[in-house]
C-alpha cells in the first residue's frame, strides 16, 4: 500500500533501521529466558531463511526488531541468488508430485497443517506481536485465519471443478478442465505476515500448485516459524517439502520473482507503487499475477444512523493494527448535523485507547513497525496542518521505548486535500463533512484506490443504491460494520490502484489454476460447429 505500506515485504531494499546486517549489537531476545517459547518454534540465534526439502541460506544475515523496543530478536541468513535457483528448481520437481496426487488427498494434508497451526496458535500468535508488533490478540487472530482458510480448503479440495455445457452438435460433450498453473510465488507483507500467506498456499496447494514465498524482510522470523511447521506435515506425509518453499530476502530476491518465466503465477501483497512495478514485470513475460496494494478506505455516517455501532467500528477500523491493516478507516465522512457529536464521542473513546506491550492481554494498542513509520506519520501530521486540518487528538510520537505514536483525528480538512488522498500507513483518521448522499457516493470512489468502504445508515433503499452501480467502487462493500475485519469465506481484494485481485474465498482458487474448454465427440460423425459444411 502507499507510503509505508508493506513496502519492506515488496522489491524495495529493506531500511537499515528496520532490518540490518549483522554485526556486534545487544544481546538477542532469543537468548533471554523471558523469551525461551521462542525456541518452541524451533527458532535459535541464527536461523537459515531456505527452505526447499532442506534448510539453508548462504545470503546476507539480518537480524529483526522488536517495534516495541527496538531491540534484537533473532538473525536469519537470507536467500542467495544461487539459493534461489536451486530452491525453484526443487519447488518445479516437487510440483510433479503434487499435481499427481488427488485433489482430497490434498486437502488432507492441508487439514493437518491447519492442525499442527492450532497446536502452536498462542506461541506463533505471541511472535507475531513479538516481530511484527500487532497486539497479542490480533496476532492469535492472524493465525488462526490461515487456521480457518485450511478448513475452508479442505472442503473446496471435493468441489473445484468446471461444467459440463451442452453442445449444439449431436455425440458430443462440452466441458470444462481446470488444472493448476504450476508454481505459484506468494511475496507477503509485513502486517499480516502469516495469513496472507495462509490465503495464498491453502488454495494454491489444493488447487495442485507447490508454492515459494518471499515474506517481509522485516518478519523473517514468522516466515521461518510458519515453514518450520508446514514443513513437518509435508515431510510426515512423505511428499517433497519443497512443495512449500521459503526463500528469504529483499529486492534482489522479489525482482527474480517476478521476472522468472518459471513463476507460473505470482501472487505480490504490498505498496501501490511496487506492485506496480511487480505488474510491469510479469506482464513483460505474459505472466499471471495476482494483486492486492493499496487503500485508502472510508466509513460513511449517515444521520439517521446508530452511533451505537459507528463509534466502536470507527475505533476499531481507524487504531486496530495501529493503523497498519490495508483495510483500515483513513477517511470517516459524517453528515453535518451529526459531524460535532461524533467527533467528540470519538474523541473520547481515543482517549480511553490502553497503550502498551503488544504482547499484554489488555493492551488495545501497539507500536508502528519501523522507525520510518513513525516518520511518516510526523509527516503527515504536519501536512494535514499545512492544508488546513485541526487535530482533535494525537499527532506526537508517545514518550517510551519503541515506535509508538498516538492515534490520530484530524478536523476540517476538504474532502480532496492533498493529504486526504494519500494513504499514510499510520493512525490518523480524517474526519470530513457532507451534506448529501450523491456528493458523498462521489467522494468515496474519488481516491485511486478501491479496497473497503463501510456505510452507517437505517435506509434500506440508501443500502441498496449504495451496494449497486452508483454506489461504492470497492472491492469491499459494507453496511454497518467498519471497513476491516474481513471474513476468510469472501473474496478479498479491491478494485482501481488496489489492483484487481481477489484471494481467499467465493471463487478465488479459480486465479491459481489455468482453465481449458474440453470438446469429445464419442460419435463416428464429425458436425462442424455453426451448422458449417467442408466437405
Amino acid at each position: 500500500m502507499l507510503g509505508l505500506r508493506r513496502a519492506a515485504a515488496a522489491l524495495l531494499p529493506p531500511t537499515a533501521a528496520c532490518v540490518r546486517a549483522s554485526g556486534s549489537m545487544a544481546a538477542l531476545l532469543v537468548s533471554q529466558p523471558r523469551y525461551a517459547w521462542l525456541r518452541e518454534l524451533g527458532l535459535e540465534e541464527e536461523n537459515p531463511g531456505v527452505y526447499n526439502g532442506r534448510w539453508g541460506g548462504s545470503g546476507e544475515v539480518v537480524t529483526t526488531y522488536c517495534p516495541a523496543n527496538n531491540e534484537p530478536i533473532a538473525r536469519v541468513r537470507q536467500a542467495s541468488l544461487e539459493d534461489y535457483e536451486e530452491t525453484v528448481k526443487k519447488a518445479k520437481e516437487a510440483w510433479k508430485v503434487w499435481a499427481d496426487i488427488p485433489a482430497p488427498k490434498r486437502g488432507e494434508i492441508v487439514r493437518q497443517i491447519g492442525d499442527a497451526l492450532r497446536q502452536k496458535i498462542k506461541v506463533l500468535g505471541s511472535l507475531v506481536s513479538l516481530e511484527m508488533g500487532k497486539i497479542f490478540v490480533e496476532g492469535v487472530g492472524e493465525v488462526q485465519e490461515y487456521v480457518d482458510v485450511c478448513d475452508y480448503a479442505v472442503g473446496l479440495s471435493r468441489m473445484i471443478g468446471g461444467p459440463i455445457l451442452p453442445s449444439e452438435r449431436p455425440g458430443h460433450a462440452l466441458i470444462e478442465q481446470w488444472n493448476p498453473v504450476g508454481l505459484v510465488g506468494i511475496i507477503t507483507a509485513f502486517n499480516f505476515p502469516v495469513a496472507v500467506y495462509g490465503w495464498n498456499s491453502a488454495i494454491a496447494m489444493i488447487c495442485g500448485n507447490a508454492c515459494l514465498w518471499k515474506g517481509a524482510p522485516t518478519t523473517s522470523l514468522i516466515s521461518v516459524a510458519v515453514t518450520k511447521i508446514i514443513a513437518k506435515v509435508l515431510e510426515d506425509n512423505k511428499v517433497p517439502g519443497a512443495i512449500c518453499s521459503l526463500a528469504c530476502g529483499g529486492a534482489e530476491i522479489g525482482t527474480a520473482m517476478a521476472r522468472d518465466e518459471r513463476m507460473d503465477l505470482l501472487s505480490f501483497t504490498g505498496s501501490t507503487k511496487v506492485g506496480k512495478q511487480v505488474a510491469l514485470m510479469v506482464q513483460e513475460r505474459f505472466g499471471r499475477s495476482l494483486l492486492e496494494l493499496g487503500g485508502n478506505n472510508a466509513i460513511i455516517v449517515f444521520e439517521d444512523a446508530d452511533l451505537n455501532l459507528v463509534i466502536p467500528s470507527a475505533l476499531f477500523a481507524a487504531v486496530g493494527t495501529a493503523g497498519q491493516r490495508c483495510t483500515t478507516a483513513r477517511r470517516l465522512f459524517l453528515h453535518e448535523n451529526i459531524h460535532d457529536e461524533v467527533v467528540a464521542k470519538l474523541a473520547k473513546a481515543y482517549a480511553q485507547v490502553r497503550i502498551g506491550d503488544p504482547w499484554d492481554s489488555d493492551t488495545l494498542y501497539g507500536p508502528l513497525h519501523t522507525k520510518e513509520a513513525v516518520k511518516m506519520y510526523l509527516d503527515a501530521v504536519e501536512q494535514a496542518k499545512q492544508q488546513g486540518g485541526s487535530v482533535v487528538c494525537g499527532g506526537k510520537v508517545i514518550n517510551r521505548p519503541g515506535n509508538y505514536v498516538e492515534p490520530t483525528i484530524v478536523t476540517g480538512l476538504p474532502h480532496n486535500a492533498p493529504i486526504v488522498h494519500t494513504e499514510t500507513f499510520a493512525p490518523i483518521l480524517y474526519v470530513l463533512k457532507f451534506k448529501v448522499e450523491e456528493e458523498v457516493f462521489t467522494w468515496n470512489n474519488e481516491v485511486k484506490q478501491g479496497l473497503s468502504s463501510s456505510i452507517f445508515t437505517k435506509d434500506l433503499g440508501r443500502i441498496f443504491r449504495w451496494l449497486g452501480p452508483k454506489g461504492s467502487d470497492c472491492g469491499i462493500v459494507n453496511v454497518n460494520i467498519p471497513t476491516s475485519g474481513a471474513e476468510i469465506g469472501g473474496a478479498f481484494g479491491g478494485e482501481k490502484h488496489t489492483g484487481g485481485g481477489r484471494e481467499s474465498g467465493s471463487d478465488s482458487w479459480k486465479l491459481y489454476m489455468r482453465r481449458s474448454t474440453c470438446t469429445i465427440n464419442y460419435s463416428k460423425d464429425l458436425p462442424l460447429a455453426q451448422g458449417i459444411k467442408f466437405q
